[in-house]
């Protein structure tokens, strides 16, 4: 019979903190390493051979290419990152002005309806009726008043 094995007993508590204080360690340095790496592309003002030359660095010697390029740029990595952010919400803003702009612009409901209203009160005919609700279904105009010049001149 196999002699049953405690793995808590085998394992203390000290080095379960120690491997969860290392697990977490290695976890925020994979983290520095892409916001590293996401630094080195959004630099505008690196060259492209300065962009891989620390690209480099940080592939081929880690953590020494990080925490070099932390101490060297580190100042500019934050400044670099709230412009980023700045952009991001001008862009944000200005695609919800561009939306709510539209939405002071009539539908082709709203204009048949303001043009039944019209219809109902007796202020256009029949005809002029159908006339303009041919317009607005094809889109080539709006329900207004209609027009004032005189309408039988033509016919």
């Amino acid at each position: 019979m196999a002699a049953q094995t405690y793995l808590a007993y085998d394992y203390p508590i000290l080095s379960v903190f120690w491997s969860l204080l290392l697990f977490f360690l290695w976890i925020l340095w994979f983290i520095l390493l892409f916001r590293v790496v996401t630094d080195i592309f959004r630099d505008d003002a690196l060259s492209g051979w300065e962009k891989t030359g620390w690209l480099a660095l940080t592939v081929l010697l880690p953590f020494l290419g990080v925490f070099v390029y932390v101490i060297a740029r580190g100042k500019g990595m934050g400044r670099r990152e709230i412009k980023h952010a700045h952009a991001q919400q001008e862009a944000f803003d200005a695609r919800i002005r561009r939306a709510t702009e539209g939405g002071d612009r009539r539908s082709s409901v709203d204009d048949l309806a303001k043009l039944s209203e019209i219809r109902a009160r007796g202020d256009i005919t029949d005809e002029e009726f159908s006339r303009a609700k041919t317009l607005i279904l094809a889109g080539h105009g709006h329900a207004g008043p209609p027009e004032t010049g005189d309408s039988s001149a033509g016919r």
